[in-house]
């Protein structure tokens, strides 16, 4: 049985979205050549970072400080960048198709505050700040490609909230897919006044890196709230398109929509009733993301599970490349929530836990990029590449996460390289070994992705 006919016997009960119109088409595919592009230049810089805290090869080169701009980037490029053109992916996917322009303009202030950012270290600016979320290099010039990327990040978002299509009144797969994306829109709304709020009130005392620390923790934590809704979105998404048969009514999908969007709802009482800098605010927000991050993944995981033992075995590449990504990021996820209960002091178990996490996210945005691709006008991925190319890059990457958080538990300290890393014994050596093979792993794999999709996206005379 091929996908086309999985999904035609999976339609009508599973959870699946509209093919969109012509505009929103060529919009999506225009968001979608951001969060590649952001790949292509993260990835670039992932090979350098990754050596730079290998054992072995660190001492061959020099690459301490060039490893903390490239890391400013790196991850402005692939938490920021690639996550928030995702979003912009399925909520375009999801629109009306009004006002084209707003999301055009949109689009292009994001592309161009992009540009900015990656160009920056090259125009002269510098000073990394190893910050949270955000991580900045303290030049006007990076700030203003970093603010124009936020300005349309929120066009984005008013647009999503205006003229996406509504859930309508009989609770529908459909309808539950599109409640996740506004809840996911209305959370993200609330990251951006967050910053804003934060921006506003942080006592005038406060300045260096604890300053960005404040300016960008409560948005940074609300945003991951947007990025799981979206992550649930695809996994039951993903899980129809692929043709499991989920024992999870649209109802029951709804309500774990809801229950996840409570804790960033509580940001607002968090901004009430604290002080900016507090203690308590800080806290507050913290206890939110480590409490509330996984409250309606973990059911729906557990929902979901079951379906992949009854799969159909002869399915073809592209309903293998899905499934794949599906079942590596619920497994993704759930390693990155354990080792966020393993977190004791400022070590690599921190990097451990949220690469888990956002590495399963990314894993689901990689499966739905996969789906899209012939909704959206182009090709449908195919081939052995296509078909491995999850389970390599979750393997990589789970090497990766193992390590990291293996090398915790011995003390070596995050946001460190070279000699600063302290990697004195054979345990600290074989961990942080097994994180940078693993890291290459990971390479290849991302690449992988970027060689399926542009294949997929050629013009078909040229092949």
């Amino acid at each position: 049985m091929n996908s086309d006919q999985l999904i035609n016997n999976r339609i009508i009960d599973g959870f699946d979205l509209d093919i969109p119109d012509a505009k929103s088409q060529r919009l999506t595919s225009a968001w979608l050549m951001l969060a590649l592009g952001s790949l292509v230049v993260a990835g670039l810089l992932t090979i350098l970072i990754v050596m730079s805290r290998t054992p072995g090869v660190q001492e061959i080169f020099p690459w301490i400080d060039f490893f903390h701009t490239a890391l400013v980037v790196h991850v402005d490029l692939t938490v920021l960048v690639w996550f928030l053109s995702c979003a912009g992916i399925f909520w375009t996917l999801n629109s009306t198709g009004k006002c084209s322009r707003c999301g055009w303009g949109a689009l292009w202030l994001a592309v161009i505050g992009t540009a900015v950012i990656s160009l920056s270290p090259f125009l002269g600016a510098g000073s990394p700040l190893m910050n949270n979320y955000v991580p900045v290099l303290q030049d006007p010039i990076f700030f203003v490609g970093l603010g124009v990327f936020g300005l349309g990040f929120t066009l984005l978002v008013l647009r999503g909230l205006l003229y996406s299509k509504p859930m309508g009144r009989a609770v529908s797969g459909a309808g539950a897919l599109r409640f996740g994306l506004m809840t996911g829109l209305v959370i993200a709304l609330i990251s951006v006044a967050a910053a804003v709020a934060s921006y506003l009130g942080i006592p005038e005392i406060i300045e260096g890196q604890h300053y960005y620390e404040l300016l960008f923790w409560g948005g940074g934590h609300t945003i991951q709230f947007t990025h799981i809704q979206l992550m649930l979105v695809a996994w039951l998404w993903l899980a129809t398109m692929s043709g499991l048969n989920v024992k999870l009514s649209p109802r029951i999908a709804v309500l774990l929509f809801a229950l996840g969007a409570i804790p960033a709802l509580m940001t607002i009482y968090v901004y009430v009733a604290f002080d900016i800098g507090s203690g308590e605010h800080m806290l507050w927000l913290t206890w939110l993301m480590q409490y509330g991050g996984g409250i309606a993944a973990l059911p729906m995981a557990l929902a979901l599970i079951p379906a992949f033992f009854g799969a159909r075995k002869n399915a073809d590449d592209l309903i293998r490349a899905q499934r794949s990504a599906l079942f590596f990021s619920i497994l993704l996820f759930g390693i990155g929530g354990i080792i966020g209960f393993m977190i004791s002091g400022s070590n690599v178990t921190i990097p451990a836990h949220y690469h888990g996490s956002i590495v399963a996210v990314t894993l689901a945005f990689m499966g739905v990029i996969y789906h899209a691709l012939p909704r959206i006008g182009f090709r449908k991925p195919s081939g052995a590449m296509a078909r491995f190319q999850p389970s390599i890059y979750a393997a990589g990457q789970m090497m990766h996460v193992i390590g990291l958080a293996w090398s915790g538990g011995y003390g070596v300290q995050r946001k460190t390289a070279g000699a600063a890393q302290g990697l004195e014994s054979i345990e600290k050596i074989v961990s942080m070994g097994m994180m940078g093979l693993g890291g290459l792993i990971a390479i290849i794999g991302g690449t992988l992705f970027l060689i399926v999709v542009f294949k997929a996206m050629w013009p078909e005379k040229r092949l």
